[in-house]
Parts: C-alpha cells; sequence; structure tokens
C-alpha cells in the first residue's frame, strides 16, 4: 500500500474503538501523523504499539507547505496515515491541499474510522453542563437550584410552543435546544445530592426508556391495538397501576394554564368513561363525551343569573368557560391553541391602528 490516508475518527466514541480497516491502515503505515496534540485516540494508538507523531502546526502555519512536502515524499515510497483532529479540522484541510497540489501528485484516500451515532453530540451537553456547574465555571449557574430554575424551564417551554404556533422550524430547533439545556441543567444539580437521593441525567434517560417500552406493549410487547384512540386508553390505564392513582385526577398539573387544565382534566373523564370499569357517574361523564353544544341560551341564562346574583359571576363565567373547552374537545380543537390564535389575530389587529 502507498499513498496518503486521511483518518477521521468519531469524538464520542471510547478511544481505540475503530473499524477493522482503520486498525489495518494504521499498523500497515510507515508512519502516522497528527497535527492535533490532545487528539482522543493518541493514548489508544500507543498503548496498540502504533507510535503517532504530533506535529504542532497551529503554532507556525507557515510549516504546512513543509509538512506537505515531507509527506508527499513519505507517501509516495510507502504509507502514511493522517489522523484527523475531531470535527472542523481546519489543520487537515491545509494540509490536503497542499498536498493536492504536490508535483508528483499524491493518491489521498479518505478513510472514516467511526462515525458518532444519532444522538452522540447530547455527551457534548452533558460535558458542557458539567464545566459550566463545576469549580472555575460559570459563577451564575453556580448559584442556581431546581427552584431558581424552574421559571426559565417554564419560559423556555412557552417560547418552543409559539414557534410550533407559528411553524417556525429553526426557532423550534433553537428553543427546543433550551428546553433541553434545562433537563441537563436539573439533572447536573440532582448530581450534587446525597448519595440516597441523587440522580444523573443518564437515570433520566434510563427511566425514560423503561417507560416508553411498558407503556407501548402494542410495539415492544404482544397487545395488539385497533388505533391510536385504544393506545391512550391502554397509556392511561398503564399509567393509573405505576403511579398507584385512586382518582380519575390525580396527577394532573393544576399549575397549568386553565383552558388546558379544563381539556386535561374533560379528557380524563371522558378515558374513564370509555374504560370497561369506568368509575364516573353517567351524569359526571356526560359533558365531556363529545357532542357539546354552547347554544346563545346558555350565555343568556348565565347573563340572567349573574344579574340576580352578582356575586355569581365568577362561578357562571368559569362554567360557561368549561363548557367552551368542552365544545372545542368535541370539535377536536385545543381550546387553548384556539384562544391563542384569536389573542394573537387580535394582536395584529391592534398594531394595524398603530400609536
Amino acid at each position: 500500500m502507498s499513498g496518503l490516508v486521511v483518518l477521521r475518527t468519531a469524538a464520542s466514541l471510547p478511544a481505540g474503538l475503530l473499524s477493522w480497516s482503520a486498525w489495518q491502515a494504521l499498523r500497515a503505515a510507515d508512519r502516522v501523523l497528527t497535527g492535533d496534540p490532545d487528539h482522543p485516540q493518541l493514548g489508544a494508538l500507543r498503548a496498540a504499539d502504533v507510535p503517532v507523531d504530533v506535529v504542532d502546526l497551529a503554532a507556525d502555519p507557515n510549516l504546512i507547505a513543509d509538512l506537505a512536502a515531507e509527506l508527499g515524499s513519505v507517501a509516495r515510497a510507502g504509507s502514511t496515515v493522517w489522523l484527523a483532529g475531531s470535527n472542523a479540522d481546519p489543520v487537515t484541510e491545509a494540509v490536503l491541499a497542499a498536498v493536492t497540489v504536490a508535483d508528483p501528485p499524491v493518491a489521498v484516500e479518505e478513510l472514516v474510522g467511526s462515525v458518532d451515532p444519532p444522538g452522540a453530540r447530547l455527551l457534548d451537553v452533558v460535558a458542557v453542563m458539567d464545566r459550566l456547574r463545576s469549580p472555575g465555571g460559570c459563577p451564575w449557574d453556580a448559584e442556581q437550584t431546581h427552584a431558581s430554575l424552574a421559571k426559565y424551564l417554564l419560559e423556555e417551554t412557552y417560547e418552543a410552543y409559539e414557534a410550533i404556533e407559528t411553524d417556525d422550524l429553526d426557532a423550534l430547533r433553537e428553543e427546543i435546544g433550551d428546553v433541553l439545556l434545562q433537563v441537563c441543567f436539573h439533572a447536573r444539580l440532582a448530581e450534587e445530592l446525597s448519595p440516597a437521593r441523587r440522580w444523573d441525567v443518564d437515570d433520566v434517560a434510563a427511566g425514560l426508556v423503561e417507560k416508553l417500552v411498558r407503556r407501548h406493549p402494542h410495539v415492544f410487547g404482544d397487545r395488539v391495538v385497533s388505533g391510536a384512540a385504544e393506545v391512550l386508553v391502554n397509556w392511561s390505564a398503564i399509567k393509573v397501576v405505576e403511579k398507584g392513582r385512586t382518582s380519575v385526577a390525580d396527577g394532573v398539573p393544576m399549575g397549568q394554564p386553565a383552558l388546558a387544565l379544563a381539556a386535561k382534566l374533560q379528557q380524563r373523564a371522558a378515558t374513564a368513561a370509555a374504560s370497561p370499569d369506568g368509575r364516573l357517574p353517567a351524569e359526571a361523564r356526560a359533558p365531556f363525551l363529545g357532542g357539546t353544544e354552547l347554544p346563545a341560551q346558555a350565555v343568556a341564562a348565565a347573563l340572567d343569573a349573574v344579574a340576580d346574583d352578582p356575586d355569581s359571576a365568577v362561578e357562571r363565567v368559569g362554567d360557561l368557560l368549561f363548557a367552551v373547552v368542552a365544545l372545542a374537545r368535541s370539535l377536536h380543537v385545543d381550546a387553548e391553541a384556539a384562544l391563542r390564535g384569536a389573542a394573537r389575530r387580535f394582536r395584529d389587529r391592534l398594531g394595524e391602528l398603530g400609536g
């Protein structure tokens, strides 16, 4: 074998975890070089008796032309492996450019020794978060607690929600990243708890995987479902057993926006009514099973009731809004999204009026 082999490896995989063709090229090479003094593969290669010469081209870029000439000379006589740096590597690209125009030309082969699996960059997020939180990192990050970060989790979630509403996929990618930051931040904080209470991002991921497998028996087991509706019924039933819940309303976060809260409670009622062991009485189930109407007479009746009893205004308006949510559900409309859309349109009309 003769020529120059440019070996590219993944930064996230353990050192030494290379393809067989990569190991063959490394062991057969007359010389192995790299321009990255901190290359993650160096230790593993030297432990495997593969000597690597480190050329610090970053300190003196003028050496690139000389190195290219040397590489060309060695490559024409035998074989040379250039170990490319991780991610963007301008030194490697500069060396390749110089070798390409050499006279006589040098045969160059690109060899991929390992590739990052999907999700590999999540490891970088965890590493950066650890650096920010560790001694010598960011003073602001060091002061944060689960409680102090709570508002940011809510804020970033709403910003991601708005990106979905406006169908801005570029913004959504950024905002989902901000939500991911909050997840990793909370996991990093939990690492600092006492041994009996601590957990980390791997525990979060492991719990999520177990939950997804457990709640999808029609995918990972032998359960057969007729469609998406039955999937939701099964999900709810499995969740009740997992959580040990005794009430249909258990586990509904009461801090969420009112329309979303009403829709969630109604969905719980409908699911319970649809299940074989539904525990809701018929009079409680009926308003939430679809076909709900909101005739003008209901609004008029509410206004009459408030006229007779002004103190009942809050309750009457609440009942009407709750009925509107039920109407939205019967039409397969997200009441929260519908109202936000109406508010957005109203904002746009206000903007047209000027100052």
